[in-house]
């Protein structure tokens, strides 16, 4: 019974997000997401609007990194889907794009008609130097749940250590641990019965 009410209550939290929220919101996120929009994702949806919780966001984003295209986007189509199903995975990727493609295409080719130059050159190394600062503390964050279970502390070392140190490539390392987690995560179910 208790599963039920979960449920129903999950039900109308669901209903009571209007699409225009889901487009404002990740419209907010394309708005703030220099460099990478899973920062601002993660701070609209987990922190700010309680849509999702930290578990979910994890979930969600490990099910983006196999699915090709951009993360983000993937993950305001899985967001807006959970919210409000085919109409809100379109209001939320609606929201997302409109910024890139409106604001992005012109600076694109702003950019590369005047690519010599060097201070345009400095200003960009500097803004992706920040967004990879943003990314890594957001990978912090997104590992503070799990940091009570070694195990997956130790996959997550190990992912890293298989990007960074080995420069597989995402989905090569992805497939590699895939197996491990499961098993680990099966075996630990296994115990708490």
């Amino acid at each position: 019974m208790h599963e039920a009410a979960r449920m129903a209550d999950e039900r109308k939290c669901v209903e009571h997000v209007a699409l225009a929220a889901l487009f404002i919101a990740f419209l907010k996120v394309s708005l703030c997401s220099f460099g990478g929009g899973i920062v601002w994702a993660r701070r609209i949806t987990v922190e700010q609007r309680r849509w999702v919780n930290e578990e979910e966001f994890s979930e969600i984003l490990s099910l983006c990194q196999f699915m090709p295209g951009p993360n983000v986007v993937g993950l305001a189509v899985c967001v807006g889907a959970k919210l409000r199903g085919l109409i809100g995975a379109i209001a939320a990727v609606a929201g997302f794009v409109l910024i890139p493609w409106a604001v992005g295409f012109p600076l694109g080719v702003f950019y590369l008609q005047h690519t010599h130059f060097a201070v345009l050159q400095n200003i960009l190394g500097g803004v992706s130097a920040a967004a990879a600062g943003l990314l890594v503390a957001t990978g912090i964050r997104m590992l503070m749940p799990h940091r009570n279970r070694p195990q997956a502390v130790v996959v997550a070392a190990l992912a890293v250590g298989g990007m960074a140190l080995t420069k597989l490539p995402l989905l090569v390392v992805l497939l590699s641990l895939a197996p491990i987690s499961i098993a680990i995560a099966k075996t630990q179910s296994t115990r708490l019965q």
